[in-house]
């Protein structure tokens, strides 16, 4: 069965750090892996995307510089080093994963085969 489930999420001060992982499992084939966000009375955005066909990755302007996507092939795991929070940051994140072999289309892109469940982030003083 396909599954991502989203874990490492939490409350944290202003300048503070978080890492969020998305274990997949059950994928037959490769799958880039996508990192979304939604904040309460705001808009879906993309925040990064790394593809399993070259392993690229993109970048939601909004998160350049502090933000770091990465991928543990043996573990099926995708990373997300969070540095430098602010509290603009809070939302609700979710990883999402399909065939698409580019990692900018995948973020840009807002149709998904699978979804995980989402973790909180909270960047409070």
């Amino acid at each position: 069965q396909v599954q991502l489930v989203e874990s490492g999420g939490g409350l944290v001060q202003p300048g503070g750090s978080l890492r969020l992982s998305c274990a997949a499992s059950g994928f037959p084939s490769n799958y880039s892996i996508g990192w979304f966000r939604q904040a309460p009375g705001k808009v879906r955005e993309e925040v990064s995307c790394i593809s399993y066909a070259d392993g690229s990755t993109y970048y939601a302007d909004s998160v350049k510089g502090r933000f770091t996507i990465s991928r543990d092939n043996a573990k099926n795991t995708v990373y997300l080093q969070m540095n430098s929070l602010r509290p603009e940051d809070t939302a609700v994140y979710y990883c999402a994963a399909d065939r698409t072999r580019a990692a900018q289309a995948m973020c840009l892109t807002w149709t998904h085969d699978y979804w995980g469940q989402g973790t909180q982030v909270t960047v409070s003083s």
